[in-house]
């Protein structure tokens, strides 16, 4: 009876995994739409984001009966209330990737993105999907050195984001105000996509250890401030 109850919450975090690489993907594959102006990519992100809603859908039912059924208790507890958690941003994260592809479906024939922009939306795009492949790998192993290590390269996207908004905000900027509010809401798109792998990366953290990630941050920052001063010393 234990080794089915554990083989159910085992199931869960698969679905976790499979959801992060069908967004991660997703986030690419969206990327080359939006860059390339590719209908038929676009269509297909589009279409596949279904497959990521059937399975929180399906996530969903099975932690709330095994809630039901179980009642768990410490870490498995943790496990269930915190994938439930996961999967509403994984959900959120295809959302995203399927925003930028309805945005190179709207576009079609033309391209929403100038090509002066080119390589920071791809950048982006890149970054992005990094960022996800990292956190199914955090949910794999459960490592939290490695959730930690996600917010300090989500920093990397924020500066992208920022590059972004120099552009829009220069006066040689010639492309308009559709083309400004299109890259205005792909900047978001991509920076908000960023945000929900850190917190998926954040909620591991909470379910290994039970502390939430900001408190061992604040706890460790002391430390490395210690040590650095003693080096300089």
């Amino acid at each position: 009876m234990r080794d089915a109850y554990h083989e159910e919450l085992d199931s869960i975090s698969d679905s976790l995994v499979e959801m992060a690489r069908l967004v991660g993907s997703a986030i690419g594959r969206a990327t080359t739409a939006i860059l390339d102006s590719d209908l038929k990519l676009a269509e297909n992100v589009i279409e596949a984001d279904q497959r990521v809603d059937e399975l929180q859908h399906d996530l969903e039912a099975r932690a709330i009966a095994l809630l039901a059924r179980q009642q768990p208790v410490a870490t498995d507890l943790r496990i269930v209330v915190t994938s439930l958690r996961m999967s509403a941003d994984l959900e959120r994260s295809g959302d995203l990737a399927q925003h930028v592809a309805k945005l190179a479906r709207l576009r079609y024939p033309d391209r929403a993105v100038p090509s002066d922009l080119h390589a920071t939306i791809l950048e982006m795009g890149q970054l992005a999907q990094r960022l996800m492949a990292k956190a199914a790998e955090v949910i794999i192993t459960k490592d939290v050195d490695l959730a930690l290590q996600l917010e300090q390269d989500d920093d990397e996207m924020d500066l992208l984001h920022r590059t972004l908004f120099q552009h829009l905000m220069d006066d040689r900027w010639k492309h308009g105000i559709e083309t400004a509010v299109d890259v205005t809401l792909l900047g978001r798109y991509y920076e908000r996509f960023a945000d929900h792998a850190v917190s998926v990366a954040k909620r591991v953290v909470y379910l290994v250890t039970g502390e939430h990630a900001d408190e061992i941050q604040a706890d460790v920052q002391p430390e490395i401030q210690a040590v650095t001063g003693a080096d300089s010393a």
